[in-house]
């Protein structure tokens, strides 16, 4: 199973937008997908409609080390997409972890549950340090960092999240790996001037790091990822192709070539994937979401 977390600690990177447009689409293309909000603020359990409603969610599986699929996995009306819902709007997760001996461990030593059910597990944080956020770092295989094409939010990016990896090195010695990291440029405006500054002054911070890189692929800021969340349904069935008169390419190639990048060995089935989905283009109206 390949663990896939959204971290920022700035707020309003577009983590959730990500998380859940890239579980749709590996959805699509058969992949076993589970979604984990660990947010206390719960957009991403609320993104898609569920099919089965599970009572017990992310608390149950931090605090009691709930794993029973039958217990704390809903299913969403996507086939294949799997939820963790997040049912811890007071935080006492981070409360929890701070007292408990196995800390920041917890989750990594608990995702053996999942391994035999799942292909993808995406993880979805707060947008602030917290060590909620240190505990899924250590769980995880790909760290992804969504960053708007903004100055401040380009240090922010170096101050912040990239320095909480940098505390987060001691953990070496006890034999666990911290994850890749990997840098998605996300509501780009490719026509501004200083949008273009911002991805090349990024790309040549870390030319040279060998933890940390840059994505190829970038999220274009477009009404489609907005319209896609209102309907809940991923966003490369909203958008399967350009626009009339857009010169840049769809939400659905976007999607792909991100996917593709993150995930190489499952570069095939995704280039078989057909852009529409037949009879479900309906499917976020049939049941009330979570929220």
């Amino acid at each position: 199973m390949d663990v896939l977390s959204l971290i920022s600690t700035k707020g309003g990177a577009g983590k959730t937008t990500v998380a859940a447009n890239l579980g749709g689409l590996l959805a699509d293309a058969g992949l076993r997908v589970l979604l984990l909000d660990l947010d206390s603020q719960p957009t991403l359990s609320s993104y898609y409609a569920l099919l089965k409603n599970r009572e017990a969610g992310s608390f149950e599986l931090i605090a009691q080390g709930l794993t029973t699929p039958e217990l704390v996995i809903s299913a969403t009306v996507i086939p294949h997409l799997d939820l963790i819902v997040s049912n811890d709007r007071a935080g006492h997760i981070g409360t929890l972890l701070l007292h408990a001996a196995d800390g920041r461990l917890r989750l990594r030593n608990l995702l053996s549950a999942f391994e035999k059910l799942y292909d993808v597990l995406i993880i979805d944080t707060q947008g602030a340090r917290s060590v909620v956020v240190e505990m899924v770092i250590l769980a995880t295989d790909c760290a992804l960092c969504p960053v708007p094409p903004e100055m401040l939010a380009a240090r922010e990016l170096r101050r912040g999240t990239l320095g909480l990896f940098e505390e987060l090195e001691p953990y070496r010695y006890l034999g666990v790996s911290l994850p890749s990291v990997k840098l998605l440029l996300n509501q780009v405006n490719a026509n501004r001037r200083d949008t273009r500054l911002i991805m090349q002054s990024l790309q040549a911070s870390f030319q040279a790091d060998p933890h940390v890189s840059v994505c190829s692929t970038t999220i274009p800021d477009r009404v489609a990822y907005t319209n896609a969340a209102s309907l809940g349904l991923p966003v490369h069935r909203v958008e399967p192709t350009p626009p009339s008169g857009s010169r840049s390419p769809c939400a659905a190639r976007v999607m792909r070539a991100l996917a593709a990048e993150l995930f190489p060995q499952w570069t095939e089935q995704l280039l078989s994937l057909g852009v529409r989905v037949p009879g479900q283009q309906s499917a976020g109206h049939e049941l009330v979401r979570r929220g």
